[in-house]
C-alpha cells in the first residue's frame, strides 16, 4: 500500500467516527520526517479516543500496525505513527493552540470530506 493510499484510509477511518476538518498535508517535497500528515479534530476527549482507536483497529485488520502511538491517556492530541504517514487526532482547542497546519505552511494541503451516502427510495 502506498503512503498516499494509507493516508486516505486513515482519513476515511477518522471520518467514520465523525472527525472534523480532516486534511492531508503532503510533506514529500519538504525536509520532513514523514511523507504525509493526516490531521483531524474531535469535539470531545472521548471522540479523540474513538477516532484514534478506529484508525488503529481499522488498519490493523489490513495488517498495518503503527510504529508508535502517543497521547492516548491525555486524549487531547493522539499521534499515530505509521512511518510514512503520521496521524494527528486533536481536540478542537489543542489543534487551534498548536496550529500544526501553519508550521508546515509550504506544504500542499488536501481537505477530505465524508463520502455522501445514497438514500434509497422505495
Amino acid at each position: 500500500m502506498t503512503p498516499k493510499v494509507l493516508a486516505r484510509k486513515c482519513c476515511n477511518l477518522a471520518l467514520d467516527k465523525k472527525a472534523e476538518d480532516v486534511i492531508i498535508i503532503d510533506l514529500r517535497k519538504l525536509n520532513a520526517p514523514t511523507d504525509y500528515f493526516v490531521v483531524c479534530s474531535a469535539l470531545s476527549d472521548r471522540q479523540v479516543k474513538a477516532i484514534a482507536d478506529n484508525v488503529v483497529e481499522g488498519l490493523k485488520k489490513e495488517g498495518n500496525r503503527p510504529w508508535h502511538i502517543e497521547g492516548r491517556t491525555a486524549r487531547k492530541w493522539v499521534l499515530i505513527d505509521y512511518v510514512d504517514v503520521v496521524v494527528h487526532v486533536f481536540n478542537v482547542e489543542t489543534r487551534a493552540f498548536y496550529s500544526l497546519e501553519t508550521l508546515w505552511g509550504d506544504a500542499p494541503v488536501e481537505e477530505v470530506k465524508p463520502k455522501k451516502r445514497r438514500v434509497r427510495r422505495s
